[in-house]
């Protein structure tokens, strides 16, 4: 009984620094709260997040924003179509002082990695990113490096179809916990932003805005996961529901056990973020699309009837029979 009321009382801890962290993101970017949310439930579950939107809705800001809230290292690298893995992973050089081979780290060395416009650089750039994004270090002529316990990728990226872009491997598109879409601003959010502009009085410089959160309560907050009640209920509806992106007629390659334990973790964190130690079905329902719509791939029928993974994916969970 201790350990519970203790729970709580984390909780309270947790909720609070939570608030700041909205109110702190609320400041500069306007709106967007259900993408605000999800980027906090990603970090939160320990995963990588892909923003995809068209340019200028702000996901590089957000990006960078919430890495600024969290007091840990931090790195940035734009993606080319000229990037060469070594430009992000690091060199090996020849040291003439000491005949012999340093290594000198690339930006993916860091707590906080944002990858921009991730889709601008070919295949072989991906590839880098493969083994640091699954198992958190990278191997370089024969020698392995780690990288640190919060080790963290935000990635952006422009809609596929736009010019100069690369479509994503699978294999990689698999290693992002959730894809988040961020669409323009309503009608009122917009004037809100002109006003910002216009003003001046409310535009919040970046630079100036202070962490919030260390990287050791970041990785407490995580551990409080592990916390989190789940009946056995809502743990066959992940599983349902991971079975019908399989059996669907308009999903060509389905989710893979990977994506099951994503909307776990995810749902997880989603439910802590609401405030409660126990998650329920509409927190899997709300977090389900996005942790699903990157991982499925539909048949040219489907696509051809103009369907999209989000559709697709909504409609799967709704055929799901939710738990009472």
């Amino acid at each position: 009984m201790d350990e519970h009321t203790e729970q709580r009382m984390d909780l309270a801890a947790f909720s609070a620094k939570i608030d700041s962290l909205r109110e702190q993101i609320a400041s500069v970017v306007v709106g967007q709260e259900s993408v605000v949310e999800l980027v906090l439930t990603a970090i939160l579950a320990d995963g990588h997040v892909l923003l995809e939107g068209v340019p200028g809705v702000a996901k590089t800001l957000l990006a960078r924003l919430v890495a600024k809230l969290i007091d840990a290292d931090f790195s940035r690298v734009q993606f080319t179509p000229d990037l060469m893995p070594s430009d992000v992973l690091g060199t090996t050089v020849f040291n003439m002082k000491t005949n012999d081979f340093d290594f000198h780290r690339g930006p993916v060395f860091a707590d906080i990695l944002l990858v921009d416009e991730i889709n601008r650089a070919p295949a072989k750039t991906q590839a880098a990113l493969f083994e640091v994004m699954e198992e958190r270090q990278i191997s370089i002529d024969g020698m392995t490096y780690r990288m640190g316990e919060l080790y963290t990728i935000l990635a952006t990226q422009n809609p596929v179809e736009q010019e100069g872009t690369y479509k994503l491997p699978e294999a990689q598109l698999d290693r992002f916990l959730m894809k988040i879409t961020m669409d323009y601003p309503s009608l009122e959010e917009e004037v809100t932003i002109l006003e910002r502009h216009h003003t001046h009085a409310s535009l919040i410089k970046l630079q100036d805005i202070k962490p919030i959160i260390s990287r050791t309560e970041l990785l407490a907050f995580r551990k409080l996961i592990q916390h989190v009640f789940v009946d056995s209920s809502l743990l066959r509806y992940i599983a349902m529901i991971v079975q019908e992106t399989r059996t669907s007629k308009a999903v060509y390659l389905g989710a893979s056990p990977r994506a099951s334990v994503a909307m776990l973790q995810a749902s997880k964190a989603y439910a802590l973020l609401q405030g409660r130690d126990f998650v329920t079905p509409e927190d899997i329902k709300f977090v389900a699309p996005y942790v699903l719509q990157h991982r499925l791939i539909l048949t040219a029928e489907a696509e051809m009837e103009g369907y999209s993974p989000v559709k697709v994916t909504q409609r799967l969970i709704d055929r799901v029979e939710v738990p009472q």
